[in-house]
């Protein structure tokens, strides 16, 4: 049967595809349009060429027409492509709902050596939690939304929930939001543009304010003069050669800004509607409104100001049709007009442009959080509670397994005790870790979390679990576990952590490694230390017997008729049955 959800967004899909396929249609009839007007006008100019004074004339007012047209054209496209994307934001949804998101971005690049468990719970890389619940698009955006899940913060948990909550409800404004974000011009990179923006230095002089619109006014009436026969016509032309020579004389170093800020024209025209979207929206959560509160000004809104700034850009660019260029400076200083007035608003936005293009990337980093929460409405938003550590959580499953395949189970964990996990191979043990450990995450970050009722008193994470050996490094397997144990040692010394273990001491013989591991878990449960760590080594679960915060849980095997069978179930005891001889059996591998 299909869900809700694939319903819901299989409608949008057609409803935006209606909507390009229109769009795409009035495109072509656009085209159509302009090439008539095209010709229409050179045939006009050409029959008028006897009476040069109406050709001009003819040919200015079929040139202001033909450009209305370019500029109605692009426009349409831009519509188009809009829809396009809203449409393929859906199929996205579709895509993932179904379980099929290993193609899109996997976050690797944010996977962190020295971090206190990036590496060892899918959080990032292929098939983890980031390539399944990033939908941002911003670079910033992704960013931002990658620092957030490795932040480790635990401050604030009901707020972020609050904003998630209102905007897991937005629907519209997240994919607007991000359909306009994917017109962005992402080659560009905003910390570098940023960077430009504020050491840019000007070199149109002041005066050019005023003495552009004057020489507009000198040229017209010069012409004006010469139509009707007034004056000679070397005086207009006179003054069409001296603003050429106005405008030749910065040449050089409009040619050069014109290269530097031209590019820039379509990233500050779509993050003028990015801005333009939070402005106009009405939030009601405390994060959302300071986010939103950043990007309100004095005077124009930043939105205006954004597009204001695109729109100088877009008439700079002209100059490179090279009629409209020669004609517009000499009768306008035009080049040293727009130059000058991007100038001034370099000048006068250096400053808050920072915390605008900040305020986009949270918002796109907490849209895609909303529409994880969106798309799991069987979630749950974790109570959080005072006081010391705890997690109380019923039928917690790990959000990336299939949920018709997964098991659910019980968790219920307090300050300073510890749990010692056992198991045959493939039981369950490092996965029900990561379960934890992921519930741990997703609920510091604000987000639901799958299971049915969860109680959660905060606390940040640290892990050990993917130890690898250092080429680079000349690091053998062994050495590299005890620096990371070490590294967990010094961190729980000077705050709160969560411990999360999995078959420690690898590298070593087996008798070695249980007397580490004891000493380890012996000198942790000294310090009250809180968490849980997974084990074959059974002679582990005696210390139990030594400390009362210390208790043994167990992941069963089965082997009935000659087959191995596993329940998943996190239960209370030592495991008693293992199975590596008899997978080595029955693979054949031994007799």
């Amino acid at each position: 049967m299909e869900s809700k959800l694939h319903s819901f967004y299989k409608e949008r899909i057609a409803q935006f595809t209606n909507s390009s396929n229109r769009l795409q249609n009035q495109l072509r009839l656009s085209s159509t349009i302009r090439f008539l007007v095209f010709i229409a006008g050179a045939a006009a100019v050409y029959f008028l060429f006897n009476y040069w004074q109406y050709a001009l004339l003819t040919g200015f007012v079929f040139f202001g027409v033909f450009l209305f047209l370019v500029s109605r054209h692009e426009n349409l496209k831009r519509k188009r492509d809009f829809q396009i994307g809203l449409r393929d934001i859906n199929g996205k949804e579709l895509q993932i709902l179904d379980r099929d998101f290993q193609g899109f971005p996997s976050g690797k690049e944010f996977l962190e050596d020295d971090h206190e468990y990036s590496r060892d719970i899918d959080l990032f890389g292929t098939g983890s939690l980031f390539q399944y619940l990033n939908r941002s698009v911003t670079k910033e955006g992704v960013i931002s939304l990658a620092q957030q899940l490795n932040s480790n913060d635990i401050t604030a948990i009901e707020e972020k929930q609050a904003a998630i909550k209102e905007l897991a409800e937005k629907v519209d404004f997240r994919q607007e939001f991000w359909a306009t974000a994917t017109l962005l011009d992402q080659e560009r990179n905003p910390k570098s543009m940023l960077k430009w923006v504020k050491g840019y230095k000007s070199f149109v002089p002041k005066v050019f304010s005023w003495l552009c619109w004057l020489w507009v006014a000198l040229s017209m009436t010069t012409f004006t003069l010469y139509f009707y026969d007034q004056i000679s016509g070397y005086i207009p032309a006179a003054v069409f050669f001296i603003g050429l020579g106005i405008t030749g004389k910065y040449l050089k170093q409009i040619t050069a800004f014109s290269g530097n800020i031209s590019s820039l024209e379509l990233f500050f025209s779509q993050y003028s509607q990015l801005v333009l979207a939070i402005e106009n929206e009405t939030f009601k959560s405390d994060v959302l409104v300071a986010l939103k509160s950043t990007i309100t000004t004095s005077g124009a809104p930043a939105s205006a100001r954004f597009h204001d700034l695109a729109r100088a850009i877009g008439r700079l660019d002209q100059r490179n049709n090279m009629l409209f260029g020669v004609l517009a400076n000499g009768l306008g200083l035009w080049d040293l007009k727009q130059v000058h007035t991007i100038e001034n608003w370099l000048q006068e936005n250096a400053s808050p442009i920072e915390s605008w293009l900040q305020a986009v990337a949270e918002v796109d980093a907490m849209s895609s959080l909303g529409n994880f929460a969106y798309n799991h409405p069987d979630y749950t938003y974790p109570s959080i509670e005072e006081g010391d550590f705890q997690l109380k959580a019923t039928q917690a499953h790990h959000p990336l397994l299939d949920p018709k395949k997964s098991i659910g189970n019980d968790i219920g964990i307090s300050s300073g005790e510890f749990f010692i996990i056992t198991g045959a191979n493939m039981a369950g043990k490092s996965t029900f870790l990561r379960t934890v450990s992921m519930k741990i995450v997703l609920s510091n970050v604000g987000l639901p979390v799958c299971a049915h009722q969860v109680s959660y008193s905060p606390v940040k994470l640290i892990t050990s679990m993917r130890t690898s050996d250092s080429l680079t490094d000349d690091e053998s397997y062994f050495f590299s576990e005890l620096k990371r144990l070490k590294y967990i040692v010094d961190k729980i010394e000077t705050d709160r952590y969560f411990i999360v273990l999995d078959e420690i001491l690898k590298g070593t013989n087996s008798q070695d490694k249980a007397n580490g591991s004891r000493k380890l878990l012996e000198k942790l449960s000294r310090k009250h230390a809180t968490g849980i760590i997974a084990t074959h080594d059974l002679s582990l679960t005696e210390v139990a017997n030594e400390y009362d915060t210390i208790s043994n849980y167990f992941f069963d095997a089965d082997i009935t008729n000659d087959e191995l069978t596993f329940d998943y179930t996190f239960k209370d005891g030592i495991a008693t049955n293992m199975n590596a001889s008899f997978l080595l059996r029955k693979m054949g591998i031994v007799d």
